[in-house]
C-alpha cells in the first residue's frame, strides 16, 4: 500500500497505461477470467497500491516502478478486484513480468470502488496541490494585499506603491513579471523569514507588459523596500531585462524614486561594488529603443544616475532629484540638507534635468503613456482645426508678438502637440506632434523671449531634439522666427560658440527628413540653423506672407553697412530718417515674395496650405525605428 500522504512522482506527462493489462483465461481462477497487469520496462517497485481482494477502479494507480530516478505510475485499465500481487516492495522486475492479476466486475464502483477525478491536462487530484499552494503564497507575500502598513505609509505621502503605478501604466492582465520571490542580500544580518516578508522582490518590480498593445519593459523600485535602494539582486534583475528589452527591441519605463545604492547587502563578497553592469546595460540602449524616466518622491545616487540616462524625464511636484542624497552631502562635508531640499521641480525643471513636469504619479504615468504613442507609428488621424485661422496668428506689425504654441497647436492634430523641456531655454520651442495621425518632432522659435533669438540654451535644447528624432525616425519640422545667435559678450560667456554649433553638427548629419516653414524672421546663421544648416538643406523651405529675411538683423546691417554715410549727416532727425527710409528698402528688399523670386527659398504660400507641405516630410516607415537592425545613433546626448 502506498504510505499515508505519499503522492506518486509523475513524470510531467499524463500516467501511463501499459498496454500489458490483458484478459488472460490461461490465468482463471475459480473459473473467472483475469487480468494480467504486466511491466511495460524493467525496474524496480517503489509501491504497491492494493492487497488481494482490494476493489479498483479503472484509472487508480496499482504499483509504482522506478526507472532512471524516475517513479512511473501503472494504472487499472478497468474495474476489478484485486486478486494476486506478483511482486514486493523493493523487487527488480523485467520487461512483461507479471505484477498482479485483477477479476474484472462489471463496474467496481457500483461496490464503492471509484477510481479518482483526475485532471485530464495534467493527470493531477483534484484541489490545489501542496507545491502550487507554496508557490502561491510566496507571491502573495509580495503584494500590495499582504502589506498594509506599507501601503498606509505611502497614502501618507499622497503616493501610489510601485504595483500600482504599473498596473496603471500597462494594459490590463498584461504584465509578466520577473524576479518577485527575491529578497535582499543580507541573511547575514537577518532571518530568511523576515526578507522574504519585508523585502519582498527585493525592491524593485520589474517585468514585460503592454501599453496600448505594444511590449514594453516596465520597472518601478519599491520604496517602501529599503527606501528604493539599489540592492544587489535588484541589480541583477534590471540586467536581465535590460538584455530582454535589447534582444526585443522594447521600449523601456522605469519609475526611478530611490536612495541609490544599498551598502547592507552584506551576502554577496564584494568590495566596492563597482563591477555593476546595470548602468552601462542601460546606457547601452540609448538610441536603440526609447527610455522613459518617472521621479516622484526622492530620486538620488545610483537611482538618479539611471533616470538621466533616459530619452525624457517626467517628475511630480514633490520629486527631489539629485546626485547624492543627503546622506552622501553631509559625508562630504558639504552641509546638511533636507531631501526635499538637494533636487526639488522648480530647480530640476528650469534647468532643464525634467521634460514634463506633471501633478502627481498619476498623471505621471498618463504622460508616459502618451510620450511612447509617438513612438509606435501612425494612428488614426485626429480631428484638425480651421487652417483659415493660421492666416492671422501672426501680426502684420512686424514687431508684435505672438504665442508660437498657438500656431503649432492649429497646424497639427488637434491635442496631439506635446511640449518637452519647457522648463527650460523659453525661447525654443520643442514638442512632438501628428500630423493626420503621423508623428512627428516640431521646433519652434519663441518671439517672446529675446525676440526669438537663439542663446546658448536653447541650442542645446533644440540640437537633442533634433537627435532624439533622428534616432527614432520621426521627421522634424521647423518653425523659423528668429533674429539669429544671441550675440554679446554675456552671451560669449556662456560658451555660445560651441553650443551653436551643435544645431549645425546634428542638422547636418540627420537622415530623417526635415522641413523648414519661416514664419515671420529668417536672419542670418540663427535662420540657417533652423533649416539644418541651410536653406536648401531641408526638404523644403517655404515661407509665410509674414516672412522677412537678411544675412544679419536690418536695423544692425544698415547701421553696420551705412555707418560712415549716417555719421556724415549732422541734423538728428535727418539721420534718423534716413536710417528708416533705408530700413524701409532693405524689408522690401528681403520680403519672402523676393527670396522666393531669386530661389533662395522654395515657395511663400497662404498658411492655411501649410499641412501639405508637411505632409511631404512622411515616408512609408516614418516612426516605424523598431524595423531597422540596430542603433542608427551611438546613444542619445543626455543633454
Amino acid at each position: 500500500m502506498l504510505a499515508e500522504g505519499r503522492r506518486p512522482v509523475r513524470t510531467g506527462a499524463p500516467a501511463r497505461r501499459l498496454p500489458g493489462v490483458a484478459l488472460r483465461n490461461d490465468l482463471a481462477m475459480d473459473d473467472v477470467p483475469e487480468l494480467a497487469v504486466r511491466a511495460e520496462f524493467a525496474g524496480v517497485v517503489v509501491a504497491i497500491a492494493h492487497g488481494a481482494d482490494e476493489r479498483v477502479g479503472a484509472g487508480m494507480p496499482l504499483v509504482v516502478l522506478e526507472a532512471m530516478k524516475m517513479e512511473h505510475e501503472v494504472l487499472a485499465e478497468a474495474d476489478g478486484v484485486v486478486r494476486r500481487v506478483a511482486v514486493a516492495v523493493g523487487d527488480a522486475v523485467q520487461e512483461g513480468q507479471l505484477l498482479m492479476l485483477l477479476a474484472p466486475r462489471a463496474s467496481a464502483g457500483s461496490d464503492g470502488a471509484q477510481a479518482p477525478e483526475l485532471d485530464p491536462s495534467t493527470g493531477d487530484s483534484p484541489g490545489e496541490r501542496s507545491d502550487l499552494a507554496a508557490v502561491r503564497e510566496r507571491h502573495e507575500i509580495g503584494l500590495d494585499g499582504a502589506r498594509p502598513d506599507a501601503v498606509a505609509r505611502r497614502r501618507e505621502r499622497g503616493q501610489r506603491t510601485a504595483r500600482e503605478n504599473l498596473a496603471d501604466l500597462l494594459d490590463e492582465g498584461s504584465f509578466v513579471e520577473y524576479g518577485p520571490l527575491l529578497f535582499a542580500a543580507q541573511e547575514q544580518r537577518r532571518s530568511r523569514e523576515e526578507l522574504i516578508a519585508r523585502t519582498p522582490a527585493d525592491g524593485l518590480v520589474a517585468g514585460v507588459g503592454d501599453i496600448e498593445g505594444r511590449p514594453c519593459v516596465a520597472m518601478s523600485y519599491d520604496y517602501t523596500v529599503l527606501a528604493g535602494t539599489q540592492g544587489m539582486r535588484n541589480h541583477l534583475k534590471k540586467d536581465r531585462l535590460f538584455d530582454v528589452a535589447e534582444r526585443r527591441r522594447l521600449p523601456v519605463v522605469l519609475f526611478a524614486e530611490g536612495g541609490g545604492g544599498r551598502p547592507g547587502d552584506v551576502d554577496m563578497p564584494i568590495v566596492a561594488g563597482l563591477d555593476c553592469r546595470a548602468f552601462a546595460l542601460f546606457a547601452g540602449l540609448s538610441g536603440l529603443v526609447p527610455l522613459v524616466g518617472i521621479a516622484s518622491g526622492y530620486c538620488f545616487a545610483g537611482n538618479a544616475a539611471l533616470l538621466g540616462c533616459c530619452d525624457v524625464v517626467i517628475a511630480t511636484e514633490d520629486s527631489s532629484i539629485g546626485m547624492g542624497g543627503p546622506a552622501m552631502i553631509e559625508g562630504g562635508g558639504l552641509g546638511v540638507y533636507a531631501p526635499g531640499d538637494v533636487g526639488p521641480i522648480d530647480m530640476q525643471y528650469g534647468n532643464g534635468v525634467v521634460d514634463l513636469r506633471v501633478a502627481d504619479e498619476r498623471e505621471a504615468v498618463a504622460a508616459a503613456r502618451r510620450y511612447l504613442s509617438y513612438f509606435g507609428g501612425a494612428v488614426e488621424p485626429g480631428a484638425v482645426a480651421d487652417q483659415d485661422v493660421l492666416r492671422r496668428l501672426i501680426p502684420q506689425e512686424r514687431k508684435r508678438v505672438y504665442d508660437v504654441r498657438r500656431v503649432a497647436e492649429a497646424l497639427f492634430d488637434e491635442g496631439s502637440v506635446l511640449e518637452l523641456r519647457g522648463g527650460f531655454a523659453p525661447g525654443m520651442l520643442t514638442a512632438l506632434a501628428r500630423l493626420d495621425g503621423r508623428p512627428l518632432g516640431v521646433v519652434a522659435n519663441d518671439p517672446r523671449h529675446l525676440g526669438g533669438a537663439i542663446d546658448a540654451d536653447g541650442a542645446d535644447k533644440s540640437a537633442r531634439f533634433v537627435a532624439l528624432c533622428d534616432a527614432f525616425e520621426l521627421p522634424v519640422l521647423f518653425l523659423c522666427d528668429t533674429p539669429g545667435f544671441m550675440v554679446g559678450p554675456a552671451a560669449e560667456q556662456t560658451a555660445s560658440v560651441r553650443h551653436f554649433a551643435r544645431m549645425f553638427l546634428t542638422g547636418a548629419n540627420v537622415s530623417v527628413p526635415t522641413g523648414t516653414i519661416v514664419l515671420r524672421k529668417g536672419y542670418g546663421l540663427g535662420a540657417q540653423a533652423m533649416a539644418g544648416g541651410g536653406f536648401k538643406a531641408p526638404l523644403f523651405t517655404v515661407a509665410w506672407p509674414t516672412s522677412e529675411f537678411g544675412a544679419m538683423g536690418l536695423e544692425g546691417a544698415v547701421r553696420l553697412g551705412m555707418r560712415r554715410e549716417l555719421e556724415a549727416i549732422e541734423d538728428p532727425q535727418e539721420r534718423q530718417r534716413i536710417f528708416e527710409q533705408t530700413v524701409a528698402a532693405a524689408y522690401e528688399r528681403g520680403r519672402g515674395l523676393n527670396m522666393a523670386a531669386y530661389g533662395e527659398i522654395d515657395d511663400v504660400i497662404d498658411p492655411a496650405d501649410s499641412r501639405r507641405w508637411i505632409a511631404t516630410l512622411f515616408d512609408e516607415g516614418s516612426g516605424e525605428w523598431w524595423r531597422r537592425p540596430g542603433k542608427k545613433r551611438p546613444h542619445l546626448d543626455a543633454w
